[in-house]
């Protein structure tokens, strides 16, 4: 299972990658997506897509960083769990918006892009199943959230 998961989470790490260069690089067709999607917001479409990129590579990096983390067995302790998780709901953040955008933003949905977001949160969520229940005490340890008194 652990192979599984790594590859799972390279896979989700490098397609996102592609979507974060195509931003980037201004390659024409996400350019058209984001003019077409800037338009009900009244924004810039250009900084509308150099941030999604930010937000796209940042999700990018945490599936590479789960691959680490799963790859030298750190994500079961405490500090590469945090992160683990972390990088999970962030990832799983990411897509809600991909999706809002994609539903409610663009004129016509492109659903193959819908499907790859779908994938990518099944991914995290796969991630984040065998860990919830560690969730709790990993914060009250690590001081994030107050003991009950």
């Amino acid at each position: 299972m652990k192979y599984v998961s790594l590859l799972l989470n390279v896979l989700a790490g490098l397609i996102l990658t592609r979507f974060t260069v195509s931003k980037f690089a201004a390659w024409p067709i996400s350019v058209a997506a984001f003019e077409d999607m800037a338009k009900p917001l009244g924004i810039d479409p250009t900084m509308f897509r150099i941030g999604t990129g930010f937000i796209i590579g940042f999700a990018a990096l945490s599936f590479f960083i789960n691959a680490a983390l799963i790859l030298w067995k750190k994500s079961a302790h405490d500090r590469g769990l945090l992160v683990f998780l972390t990088g999970n709901l962030y990832a799983l953040g990411a897509m809600t918006g991909a999706l809002f955008s994609e539903f409610f933003l663009r004129s016509v949905t492109k659903w193959p892009l819908v499907y790859i977001a779908v994938a990518i949160m099944v991914i995290s969520v796969l991630n984040l199943l065998p860990h919830l229940g560690k969730l709790p005490s990993l914060l009250k340890r690590n001081r994030l959230i107050k003991a009950a008194a």
